[in-house]
């Protein structure tokens, strides 16, 4: 007896509610299902099913034993699919989903090599508003996070950290002064977005060589001539001298490179998000799921540091 088969035949009679709906399920003869399921009992020396002329029953130990068939056959399940995986040629077409900051340029400027490593691989990537789970209509997912953290049954890996950080022009800062300590920026212009959950007072904490905090200061920083809820328009605005934009380092980390922006109070600590690869489920993941999750991961770190400010003052 193939005793795999029986249990998978087994289950499928439970989750149909009788041997002749498992029969047609399986595209098998229902004396086939009888007796593979009579077989099944025999090996194990109980009866599983109590059967009857118009429904079936399952008996106690029947209904603790389906528990486990269950669990059995996903795991084999899940390790044919890993294996499969692991032989078959990379191709098809991975869909990605994201806000615009952490796509473009982050993730956009390694898509070239992605390719290169993997040419069959196609990717169609949509870019959308900043969620709180995976897209369903994608395999991976690019998650921003606060400090609330993530919450719902799926799978999420994380990419790397981002400090929100303030910064301005060159030219700005020459005109209008460089803030020395956050009560400064009460003279200046700071452009903040204007969202629901944005908190209206920040705090700013200076830490020392352990991290301890050994300093902390609360206030709300009076807002610029410009509001907007896109905060990516804002860290634009700062770039054309609008004033100082509180951006999340992932989005402002090539202008700081080039000199376009300069950071502010660079030894003030603001906040800290979280940028995740998050995907529905663990389970039967196309390998070139697996494989660009990976890549993401090799490039941004995978730890809890801001690969954006590397290198930065």
């Amino acid at each position: 007896m193939d005793q795999l088969k029986a249990m998978r035949v087994f289950v499928r009679v439970i989750d149909e509610g009788s041997f002749a709906g498992a029969a047609r399920a399986l595209d098998l003869a229902p004396a086939v299902v009888t007796r593979l399921v009579a077989d099944l009992e025999e090996q194990i020396g109980a009866r599983l099913i109590n059967r009857t002329t118009r429904s079936l029953a399952l008996t106690e130990v029947g209904a603790n034993y389906l528990e486990r068939v269950r669990q059995i056959v996903a795991d084999v399940d899940e390790a044919n699919a890993y294996a499969f995986s692991a032989t078959e040629e990379l191709r098809g077409v991975l869909r990605v989903a994201g806000p615009a900051p952490l796509l473009m340029p982050s993730v956009v400027r390694h898509l070239p090599e992605f390719r290169r490593r993997y040419p069959k691989v196609d990717i169609d990537v949509a870019v959308v508003p900043p969620l709180q789970a995976p897209d369903e209509n994608a395999d991976v997912t690019l998650l921003v996070q606060g400090p609330r953290g993530l919450e719902g049954d799926f799978v999420a890996r994380l990419l790397a950290h981002s400090e929100v950080v303030l910064c301005a022009t060159p030219a700005y800062l020459d005109s209008r002064g460089r803030p020395a300590e956050p009560r400064d920026l009460a003279q200046q212009a700071v452009l903040v977005p204007d969202l629901p959950l944005a908190p209206r007072e920040w705090t700013f904490t200076r830490h020392d060589e352990q991290g301890r905090v050994v300093e902390a200061v609360s206030l709300a920083p009076r807002r610029g001539a410009l509001s907007s809820e896109n905060a990516g328009l804002l860290s634009s605005a700062a770039t054309f001298g609008m004033g100082i934009a509180a951006s999340l380092s992932l989005t402002v980390a090539d202008a700081l490179h080039n000199g376009t922006l300069e950071r502010v109070l660079p030894q003030w600590h603001v906040a800290t998000y979280k940028a995740y690869a998050a995907m529905p489920s663990r389970k039967h993941l196309p390998k070139r799921t697996r494989v660009f999750t990976d890549f993401l991961i090799e490039k941004f770190g995978g730890q809890p540091r801001d690969p954006w400010l590397s290198g930065f003052g």
